[in-house]
């Protein structure tokens, strides 16, 4: 039977209740159990798809295609799992999935009410997700904080459904702040008792409290929360603000938090297995050696935004012992060619992540030219693709002013053009080229020795592509088109093969990178990144 694992937060907002649900994933995992989790947020958008990056951050794609929360990218890096669409599931959806079976006369004429039709709806999304993957434990976490009016329907299905599973089958942890005074040098405890006072007069009362807190957790302090939040003293655990985020599994595993979960769920606990997550986590903190790389993007001011680009370069540095320092730079200050040049003197590589728009376009092709006339390892991810292939036109081909009809739908030279089954698509939400899709490599190239195999399968989120009208003038003068759709129509990935490492891709890698398995394009990134500073 599947046990169920609900993770709700208190006090305030983005308390990392994701790297909370991502590192119990983990833990359980290292004990040989089968482990799925589930993100619900209370916006009514019905995916993050269309929203900015600086209102959500980045938009997480899955292998199915769908576009979702941030924390999803957590999850699959934690527990060393590809996720789907039934992961993610946000108001929006679940209310359009109940008008559609109104306006079909699903209800039989019934008055549609948030209870039962919306809680009904919630609950059989986790139905669905365990149906889906079958885990021993379904961990499920409840985006906002509680007390907000929009996460209330998710609040109520959590306490039918624990009612229905019955005892002992389903746990609440509620993740929350201690704050701490500097001027008296206290914790207070109040926000905390109130918080889960609040989740108590909507019918659940948690088993677990993880506590977030700048500092250590007394012994008498534990036992004050427990005793007024009524839970357990060996239930009340310590989550200190930390350096790496991959040092909160072995921060709740020495706290015995998986042994407590299984024991409330009735569970005989099993030897965790995580030398290599305690080996990765040494690397963390003793680097051989450091490096730079240079993100220039449109969003920089949030890194949320990049989050996945910015762990999987991490996880890359990781492989060779090295520490990565990002240096944020606004594409819109790489404007002016000689600003780009004091930019990027000192560092050692570049990455020109996805974005829409022809806001800071220009920048980046700076960057790019200059990282192809010095010989800057450089990586393009998605639009990064697109403005590698502009930069060569313009700059190398000779065709003055070749640009993408996404941003000049008049351009003399359209190297990159709209999609042909993008041209009569109306709307915007979950209609780009979405999820996985094979690649086929060119022999003896850069990447295929990056990847070592000729096919692979990468996650894309796009609508415009090179033009195939220019791909044979490109490639004579001299940038390879090494990745190519198995029909040989779409370009997946180019390089410039007299670089050590001046690739780009089509597709978003940094979606199928892991901490103990880094990604083969960021890997080869990383390493003619050593190569040059040696």
């Amino acid at each position: 039977m599947t046990k169920y694992i609900f993770i709700t937060g208190g006090v305030v907002s983005s308390l990392g209740k994701g790297i909370v649900a991502a590192s119990l994933g983990k833990l359980l995992r290292a004990r040989g159990f089968s482990v799925a989790i589930q993100k619900f947020d209370p916006y009514i958008n019905v995916d993050p798809g269309t929203m900015s990056p600086f209102q959500h951050g980045e938009v997480f794609v899955t292998d199915d295609g769908a576009e979702t929360d941030l924390d999803l990218g957590h999850y699959e890096r934690f527990t060393n799992t590809s996720l789907h669409q039934v992961n993610n599931v946000t108001s929006g959806s679940v209310y359009q999935t109940v008008i559609e079976k109104e306006r079909r006369g699903e209800y039989l004429g019934a008055t549609v009410q948030t209870i039962p039709h919306i809680t009904n709806e919630i609950k059989a999304r986790l139905l669905k997700a365990k149906s889906q993957f079958n885990p021993d434990f379904l961990i499920a976490e409840i985006g906002g904080t509680i007390g907000d009016i929009e996460s209330l329907p998710f609040i109520e299905a959590i306490r039918q459904f624990r009612l229905e599973e019955g005892i002992g089958n389903s746990i609440s942890i509620h993740v929350t702040l201690l704050p701490y005074l500097q001027t008296s040098g206290e914790l207070k405890t109040k926000p905390s008792q109130h918080s889960v006072y609040v989740l108590r007069s909507y019918g659940i009362q948690p088993e677990i409290l993880v506590c977030r807190t700048p500092v250590e957790i007394h012994k008498n302090e534990k036992e004050k929360i427990a005793l007024f939040c009524s839970v357990q003293k060996d239930c009340v655990f310590e989550c200190k603000d930390m350096k790496s985020i991959y040092e909160v599994p072995l921060a709740l595993e020495a706290q015995n938090m998986a042994g407590v979960v299984l024991k409330l769920l009735n569970m005989k606990d099993k030897r965790p297995n995580l030398a290599s997550w305690e080996k990765l986590v040494d690397k963390i903190k003793n680097p051989k050696g450091e490096l730079t790389v240079a993100l220039a993007g449109k969003y920089t001011e949030l890194n949320d935004a990049y989050i996945s680009v910015v762990e999987s370069l991490k996880h890359a540095g990781l492989e060779f012992d090295r520490k990565v320092n990002i240096k944020w730079l606004a594409s819109e200050d790489c404007k002016d060619t000689q600003k780009t040049k004091e930019l990027l003197g000192d560092v050692d590589a570049l990455v020109i992540p996805g974005g829409f728009g022809v806001r800071g376009i220009e920048g980046k092709l700076n960057a790019i030219r200059y990282a192809r006339e010095n010989n800057l390892p450089f990586l393009g991810l998605c639009l990064g693709l697109q403005c590698a292939v502009i930069e060569y036109a313009r700059n190398v081909v000779g065709l003055d002013g070749a640009n993408s009809t996404e941003f000049d739908e008049n351009t003399k030279y359209p190297v990159i053009d709209l999609m042909v089954e993008q041209k009569n698509v109306a709307g915007y939400g979950g209609t780009m080229r979405l999820g996985s899709y094979p690649c086929h490599l060119k022999d003896g190239s850069k990447v295929q020795k990056a990847y070592g195999k000729k096919i692979i399968e990468e996650r894309h989120r796009h609508r415009y592509e090179v033009n195939n009208e220019y791909k044979k003038l490109i490639e004579d003068s001299g940038l390879i088109i090494s990745g190519s759709s198995p029909d040989g129509l779409l370009a997946e990935v180019v390089e410039y093969p007299k670089n050590d490492w001046h690739v780009a891709c089509q597709f978003h890698p940094e979606f199928k990178s892991r901490p103990e398995e880094a990604h083969p394009l960021f890997k080869g990134l990383i390493k003619a990144a050593l190569n040059r500073k040696k």
